[in-house]
């Protein structure tokens, strides 16, 4: 879902300072700009037990990161941070879509679809409450 979202805003007009990075999994690969970030918002699905499609906002702060380290996502943002070497630690929100369906498949489901556009207006308003 992240990845979708990431490339639907490199096709948006967001400030001039914003930085969109399509990681997927390797999460380890953006290192080098979470080093200089002092904002960071992530997109990604998030299993909540809410209906497939709601979105949330979530501080990082708030978020379980995967115990098992093995797992395609078992470096959180957390561990990443301090990889980083992060002194002043980075703002980190999590803006995340409850999934129908978690399993290996790049495709959306229609409800995740339909919560896209929400998702990238969240980010923008985000953008802005910021600026």
């Amino acid at each position: 879902m992240g990845v979708h979202a990431a490339r639907a805003l490199l096709k948006e007009d967001l400030p001039a300072e914003t930085k969109v990075l399509e990681v997927g999994t390797a999460i380890l690969d953006a290192l080098p700009e979470l080093e200089v970030s002092n904002r960071v918002i992530i997109l990604d699905a998030m299993k909540y037990k809410g209906e497939p499609g709601t979105i949330y906002s979530i501080p990082q702060y708030q978020c379980r990161g995967s115990k098992n380290i093995a797992s395609l996502h078992g470096f959180d943002i957390s561990r990443v941070l301090a990889l980083a070497g992060h002194a002043d630690p980075a703002e980190v929100l999590v803006l995340g879509v409850e999934p129908s369906y978690l399993g290996w498949s790049v495709e959306l489901s229609p409800q995740v679809v339909e919560a896209l556009p929400l998702l990238l207006e969240a980010v923008k308003r985000e953008l802005i409450r910021k600026s």
